[in-house]
């Protein structure tokens, strides 16, 4: 049997890869692609519930070093309880956030260092990284306005920070883009949401074939 991909995706908050991922659903499905759709940090029970110790809008005291730790952890659960055994049996892993989203956030936004959460993460992944990431660029200032419009999105710890805060994350994605330009993909996510998703489609076309 030939194993499935790992693709995930990426971007600051209000970026709409979320909503990009929930209409591309119905379309994979309709292709005859075996596919599983999940998200980080969560996807499965024992994430989840790190997932709500981490966004939990009460957690202000949360230590940046905490934060990456429960990351990572929510991350290997994820891997080795539901990704790793999807992929071994075929299907393709769509996966809303991974990796890069630790290195952007913690390692770069926070000042850890992206080498120092790439060193914690390397032991939670085991060298386990995506085939493919779908980037989705955006201005900062334009997603934080795309959350405050969208009154049925969650609003997690991470949406309450200051416009620094989100212009660092981007600065770090684009040093973790320039590190793995093989495979990330960059979609230009300030464009109405109908051609944002027509653009992630043919990448996934050429990768996928669908």
């Amino acid at each position: 049997m030939l194993k499935g991909k790992f693709i995930t995706f990426e971007g600051p908050d209000g970026a709409g890869k979320t909503t990009v991922l929930e209409m591309l659903v119905k379309d994979i499905n309709e292709s005859g692609i075996d596919a599983v759709f999940t998200r980080e940090p969560g996807g499965i029970h024992i994430a989840e519930k790190i997932r709500e110790v981490i966004l939990n809008k009460e957690h202000t005291e949360m230590d940046s070093r905490t934060e990456a730790l429960l990351y990572a952890a929510a991350r290997r659960q994820h891997l080795v309880e539901k990704v790793i055994p999807s992929i071994n049996n075929g299907k393709h892993v769509f996966c809303d956030r991974f990796i890069d989203s630790s290195l952007a956030y913690q390692g770069y936004a926070r000042g850890i260092g992206i080498d120092e959460v790439f060193s914690i993460n390397e032991f939670a992944i085991n060298g386990f990284m995506p085939d493919l990431t779908l980037y989705f660029k955006i201005d900062p200032k334009t997603g934080l306005k795309r959350i405050a419009k969208n009154k049925g999105r969650e609003i997690n710890r991470l949406d309450l920070e200051d416009i620094s805060f989100h212009n660092k994350v981007q600065e770090g994605y684009e040093k973790v883009i320039s590190s793995f330009q093989e495979r990330i993909v960059v979609i230009n996510a300030n464009q109405a949401i109908d051609k944002v998703l027509q653009d992630v489609k043919n990448v996934l076309k050429e990768h996928l074939h669908f």
